[in-house]
């Protein structure tokens, strides 16, 4: 881990710094939104936004990159995203904050793509582990931290506005003045949908649904926070709980992943969350349960993704998995989209506990149709089980192959000592 920090330490404080200005752009627009009086149906479609720009910038950048490289797209996305988040503050309209949010979206998917593409190119396969696991640290502390940093302004103000622009913007000096020459872009050519549903239906249905629930959490939870009128700290440290759960959670979830069925874990922490989440329709209103239910929510959804790609790699080629991983990140971008729309709609309609309603249905879902498969397909030997690597649902297919690639490494290295 220290030749990677020695190697990749401004790499990783630039993304760093972006982290801490995508994560607070989230939770201050929910929060300013209650300001200005959007009510949670408008807000859901702002927020939805995000989504809708990042799943056309993860097809649409790597052309960008192939045709005037690296250095030209990171610099060019990063000075949209500063001028974006600027414009929140001065022109507070939910169609101009819709449009910002899908041009925000769709930049953020460009500049992870540079940035992981130089991270992966300074990684070498021995190295390539424990550079995955530093970018997994930095994008969860920079999500975290961002939500301390709401607390040092007013949401009512600009300042916190300026602030988002002047991280993302600072975020390009360790990057673009330490990187190595651009490496040259390389992408697998994504499986198609067809061929990737009949390879996991449960990977496929499972990573669409969780896509869902990840947009519900990181677009529409300080909605939900404001709905029920909670303070601005109070927001900071319910959405910061979510990821912390996140976070706590990958090491024992993937410690389990490797030694049982995968199917019955993805089985019963799905029933878990559906559990909990159901039983915060009632009781949100107290803090302390709701913090609880925060730490359930992300300390299922975050590992689970992992969790998921893990599983259809277990009935996937080695040579294949790096193109399965292209189509499962479609396929979360494209659950992602709507579910922050239909979970405003329930909110506005139905009351602020709708926002857990809506969790414990797209997790329950999975459940369902984990059982569901139960009955279709015998389940594979834990002995043929491919390793578990932790991947974030913020990542690109970038992060993607070379998470696939390392546990292809992984699984020769391991063969070797056993023979």
């Amino acid at each position: 881990m220290l030749i990677i920090l020695k190697n990749s330490w401004a790499l990783l404080l630039g993304m760093l710094l972006l982290m801490l200005g995508n994560g607070l752009q989230g939770t201050l627009l929910g929060v300013r939104g209650a300001y200005e009086k959007f009510d949670p149906q408008i807000m859901a479609f702002i927020m939805s936004g995000y989504f809708l720009g990042f799943l056309l910038g993860s097809r649409l950048a790597p052309h960008m990159i192939r045709r005037v490289g690296h250095v030209r797209v990171f610099a060019a996305l990063g000075s949209l995203i500063s001028a974006a988040f600027i414009l929140y503050a001065a022109w507070p309209d939910p169609y101009v904050w819709m449009v910002m949010r899908v041009l925000v979206g769709f930049s953020f998917s460009g500049v992870y793509v540079v940035a992981e593409s130089w991270l992966n190119d300074a990684a070498t396969n021995e190295t390539r582990g424990q550079a995955l696991s530093a970018y997994l640290i930095v994008q969860m502390m920079g999500i975290i931290s961002a939500q301390v940093v709401l607390n040092f302004a007013d949401p009512s103000g600009y300042i916190l506005f300026v602030v988002m622009s002047v991280l993302v913007s600072m975020s390009f000096l360790p990057i673009l003045l330490s990187v190595s020459p651009a490496p040259v872009f390389r992408a697998t050519k994504p499986m198609t949908l067809r061929q990737l549903f009949i390879t996991s239906p449960l990977g496929c249905v499972g990573t669409m649904l969780l896509g869902s629930v990840f947009s519900i959490q990181f677009g529409m939870a300080a909605v939900f926070g404001t709905q029920i009128n909670l303070s601005v700290r109070e927001i900071s440290i319910f959405v910061a709980v979510i990821y912390i759960g996140g976070m706590v959670a990958q090491y024992p979830i993937g410690y389990l992943s490797d030694r049982m069925d995968r199917r019955k874990l993805i089985i019963a922490l799905t029933i878990l969350a559906a559990s909990a989440m159901t039983i915060g329709i009632f009781v949100y209103e107290t803090f302390a349960v709701l913090l609880i239910l925060a730490a359930i929510m992300g300390g299922v959804a975050n590992p689970l993704y992992s969790l998921l790609i893990a599983y259809t790699n277990d009935h996937l080629q080695q040579e294949d998995m790096a193109s399965a991983s292209g189509g499962l990140i479609f396929l979360n971008g494209i659950g992602a989209i709507g579910a922050p729309i239909l979970i405003g709609w329930m909110m506005s309609n139905w009351g602020a506990g709708a926002f857990f309603g809506g969790m414990a249905t797209f997790f329950g879902g999975i459940g369902a149709y984990g059982l569901y498969r139960m009955t279709r397909r015998a389940s594979i030997s834990i002995g043929l089980q491919t390793g578990f690597t932790t991947v974030m649902p913020q990542s690109t297919v970038v992060v993607a192959e070379a998470a696939q690639e390392f546990a292809i490494d992984k699984a020769h290295a391991d063969e070797e000592q056993r023979s």
